[in-house]
């Protein structure tokens, strides 16, 4: 098999497996009444449905990226996605509230291995040449995740039962193993030996931070930094860190990191409230207000794909800047026309723009983040970014959550309103923050500095296992 026919089953390998999982992070939302009603589980229960999923999954990223550098990314993503299917059937399977969160908490364990390691399986197949393109397809794809998901909860919850959301998993995650296992190389970063002290840090960092977002706690929030200038503080002596920080010299790495998790905050958090409002303020059924949502879903398909293929050519600050100048002035319009019992008509260009601008951002990020490293580290710099990715997603639910209960309530559509509208003024102004990152980023193509050498690497590995 040639590179070019390598890389292209690589490309649809790892969008399938990071789509899948990317759908069992908001496929439960529209689901939750049916699980509710089936299970007889408690609000605080149904919160944790979700969250429990999304902690493990920040938690355990770096793990999983530093475990595929030592033994293999290709052989560790097969593990994920096998874990990931064995956790769906217990998912399906769970007799009461209980079971699911721990259910959920695995599936999320799985998942924290299948989503770095994608990224990084990806990097290594492609050339430097056709890296932003690729991304740009990669992000097209996973992207349908976050509109469709919610939809695809609420056709299965009606039309079948909610435990057919987790059930449908197991077969597609049986062919991806077996496709994987036929059609991938084994790849792996330097081999050096396991970073314990900074995997026992790393994990308790981001299981403290996502903990105290979630549940809006400071204790947790005080201890997770603290555990980040521990963590810092080894790896600099460390002589083979799970995390090297002198990737953080790079402008490149550092900006894209930093862009990406006020990017997804912003993101995440404006997205867990619009469905709500379309609901809530505009009276939509969970099912109208996924179909709703499209013009924005449909800018995640479309827009990466010729995003990443200009990418090369231009250089990643133009697409991030112009991206989070389209999806911040967005959130600003929408909080300026948003009103209970509205015309929904009014929301679709800014939610057509919105979209446009996130999917222009995320492959600007992606490709800024993983071109600054090189190959031999390319795991521990995907799970870097998927790690801040999704604590920016777990910090933006809880800062926009604050900024509604401020402003505003579940009381009546007015008061559901107000803190709608303050959230998605937070929203932008977030996204301004991901913007100013964004001109911290090499003007154009080649202006950064080639990346890093790890000390002493050995040569990546590419076999066939």
């Amino acid at each position: 098999m040639n590179r070019t026919s390598t890389s292209r089953w690589v490309l649809g390998l790892t969008s399938v497996a990071a789509l899948l999982v990317g759908l069992d992070a908001t496929v439960v939302s529209t689901a939750l009444t049916s699980i509710r009603a089936g299970l007889g589980a408690s609000g605080e229960q149904l919160e944790w449905m979700v969250n429990a999923y999304t902690l493990s999954f920040a938690v355990l990223m770096l793990t999983a990226s530093a475990l595929g550098d030592r033994f293999g990314r290709r052989r560790l993503f097969a593990v994920g996605l096998a874990v990931f299917g064995a956790a769906s059937v217990w998912c399906a399977l769970a007799p009461d509230a209980g079971w699911l969160i721990a259910a959920r908490a695995v599936q999320g364990a799985g998942a924290a291995a299948v989503m770095p390691l994608a990224l990084a399986l990806l990097g290594g197949a492609v050339p430097p040449e056709g890296r932003a393109r690729a991304l740009g397809t990669f992000t097209a794809v996973v992207g349908t995740s976050v509109p469709v998901g919610p939809l695809l909860g609420g056709a299965i919850a009606d039309g079948l039962s909610w435990r057919w959301i987790f059930w449908l998993n197991v077969p597609i995650v049986a062919v991806l193993i077996l496709a994987v296992v036929r059609l991938m190389s084994e790849s792996r970063g330097a081999r050096v030996r396991i970073d314990v002290p900074g995997l026992l840090l790393g994990t308790g960092a981001a299981f403290a931070l996502v903990f105290g977002l979630v549940r809006t706690e400071a204790v947790p929030l005080v201890a997770g930094v603290a555990l980040v200038v521990a963590f810092v503080v080894v790896e600099r002596r460390r002589a083979e860190p799970m995390l090297p920080m002198r990737l953080f010299a790079s402008r490149a790495f550092s900006a894209g990191n930093v862009a990406i998790f006020l990017l997804w905050a912003s993101t995440f958090g404006s997205l867990y409230y619009m469905a709500q409002f379309l609901q809530v303020g505009l009276g939509s059924r969970p099912l109208v207000a996924g179909l709703q949502l499209m013009p924005w879903g449909a800018m995640t398909v479309l827009v990466p794909r010729l995003a990443g293929a200009l990418i090369s050519r231009f250089g990643e600050r133009p697409f991030l800047v112009a991206g989070m100048v389209l999806h911040g002035g967005a959130m600003l319009w929408i909080a300026a026309v948003a009103s209970p019992h509205g015309d929904y008509r009014q929301l679709i260009l800014p939610l057509v723009l919105s979209g446009a601008g996130v999917a222009a951002g995320i492959p600007a990020t992606q490709s800024a983040v993983l071109g600054a490293v090189a190959p031999a580290d390319m795991g521990k710099a995907s799970g870097a970014y998927s790690t801040l990715r999704q604590l920016g997603g777990a910090f933006g639910v809880a800062a926009l959550v604050a900024a509604f209960s401020a402003a505003g309530g579940l009381g009546t559509p007015q008061r559901f309103t107000d803190g709608f509208t303050a959230a998605l003024v937070l929203s932008a102004v977030l996204a301004g923050g991901a913007l100013i990152a964004g001109f911290v980023l090499p003007g154009r193509p080649g202006a950064a500095p080639a990346p890093v050498p790890p000390r002493n690497p050995r040569p990546e590995v590419a076999d066939r296992a």
